[in-house]
């Protein structure tokens, strides 16, 4: 498991080449379909911002809180529970959001339709005993 340095090394990477090629990133990211969130520290209060896989379907925004199957919820989720009005980067486009996490079989299905084109978010999931939360980040209007 890399320390936190290293994944903030290599989180500031691919945010560097999302911004630079218009929502895309190289390296394991490569063809994966990536969405900036930023979210504040539910206890520190520092903005931070997280690249992460996520799943669009009928102007729907999903991410997955796997963490790679870790054990425990990645920070970042739980800074949204804490702090949901915040904002994402798509593509090129920067705008605001709520996040809104997804429970029973709402949250089944999604889970399932991501683990159907990106088959590592069912081995995430077979990795745990917890149940990896799904989080909807809607639209502000």
């Amino acid at each position: 498991m890399p320390t936190k340095a290293e994944l903030d090394a290599m989180n500031t990477q691919v945010i560097g080449e999302f911004r630079a090629n218009e929502g895309r990133a190289g390296g394991m990211f490569e063809g994966t379909p990536l969405i900036l969130v930023h979210h504040v520290g539910a206890r520190s209060g520092v903005a931070r911002i997280a690249p992460l896989a996520y799943l669009e379907e009928d102007g729907r925004l999903f991410v997955f809180a796997s963490k790679g199957g870790a054990p425990y919820h990645p920070d970042w989720y739980h800074n949204l529970v804490a702090n949901p009005e915040t904002s994402v980067e798509v593509g090129t486009e920067k705008f605001k959001v709520t996040a809104k996490v997804l429970t029973g079989t709402e949250r089944d299905e999604v889970y399932a339709r991501m683990s159907a084109v990106q088959p590592q978010f069912a081995d995430y999931q077979a990795k745990t005993e917890r149940t990896i939360p799904v989080v909807e980040l809607v639209r502000a209007a």
